[in-house]
């Protein structure tokens, strides 16, 4: 039996640090290739999604002077939240996990966030706010996933330039950055394409928040479908975590970002600088206005677009950017 090992991007502020990841047995679901093109790169999306999870089996977290060990849960998923408070510079760090089964033994590294020092913390949805993914069609959406690998996907026109100035605003040296999360109901199986996916298109490192893992092929029918609410409690745990932060919202109005950042915007009412909505369809929608204005009315800037440049603009005149 072959065994997989997949970390995500790590944060911590100055009291804790939080890490996670998966085990799987035979298949992770970082085994894609941007080479694979046709029936070969659907059969690897296809793969994604047929995982077998592996639950308690032991795995170590190192970290500088740390070592601490816990175990994976039901679905092979695994979480650190430990004390930390070592003095570190900010920026991005690595860490290492270990794990083994029987004789079978295996080493990742992947990174942790130490923010810079900002006033701003960005937090974005990804389907259909900077990767197109033609959500609201689900035949169009699968169809895209399946025929075309991660360096034949594209964004939206402007995005990463609005992303890269978002990423810089009120920052007085040009090797700090503000922090980027990037929040989605694409499942962890997906991880790996996403990462890639921004590093192609230079869009700002970020850590990088996904649904509960998948693991039967039919659940691919359903990817990025049902309960939205794990988006709202994540992007309220990342708040939280960093209460001193100004924060710019950005999503689409294909599922139920402007609704979740309505109810954000009231629960956090003096961390919400800006909420970003792109409109997708021909019409805008009335339901996205009226929580919009709900927003709006929390003094919360608010911005229904179209297009990334007029949202650079927008972004310019409520002095967010320069």
């Amino acid at each position: 039996m072959k065994l997989d090992l997949q970390l995500y991007r790590g944060y911590l502020n100055e009291q804790e640090l939080v890490v996670s990841g998966h085990v799987f047995k035979s298949w992770a679901p970082d085994k894609f290739s941007i080479d694979r093109k046709g029936v070969k790169h659907a059969f690897s999306i296809l793969h994604m999604f047929t995982i077998s999870p592996l639950e308690n089996v032991e795995v170590t977290l190192k970290f500088y002077d740390i070592t601490v060990k816990t175990k994976t849960l039901e679905d092979g998923f695994f979480r650190f939240t430990i004390p930390f408070t070592q003095e570190l510079k900010s920026g991005w760090h690595q860490y290492t996990v270990t794990c083994a089964l029987g004789k079978i033994g295996i080493v990742e590294t992947a990174e942790i966030l130490k923010p810079f020092e900002s006033k701003f913390g960005i937090i974005s949805d990804i389907d259909d706010t900077f990767l197109i993914s033609h959500s609201s069609n689900i035949f169009k959406k699968l169809y895209v996933m399946l025929s075309k690998n991660v360096n034949k996907r594209k964004v939206f026109e402007d995005v990463v330039d609005h992303y890269q100035a978002l990423s810089i605003a009120g920052q007085d040296s040009e090797e700090a950055s503000n922090s980027f999360f990037y929040v989605s109901s694409s499942e962890w199986n997906l991880y790996a394409f996403i990462e890639e996916f921004a590093r192609i298109h230079k869009l700002p490192k970020a850590v990088i928040k996904l649904k509960k893992i998948k693991t039967k092929l039919t659940d691919f029918l359903k990817s990025g479908s049902g309960d939205h609410d794990h988006k709202f409690q994540k992007i309220k745990d990342i708040i939280s975590f960093y209460p001193n932060l100004q924060y710019v919202l950005l999503g689409d109005d294909t599922q139920q970002d402007p609704f979740l950042y309505e109810r954000i915007c009231k629960i956090f009412p003096k961390n919400i600088m800006a909420v970003y909505i792109r409109q997708t369809s021909k019409k805008r929608k009335q339901d996205v206005e009226q929580s919009l204005a709900t927003i709006n009315s929390l003094s919360v800037h608010t911005y229904y677009f179209k297009d990334s440049h007029k949202a650079i603009e927008h972004s310019k005149k409520i002095g967010v950017i320069v």
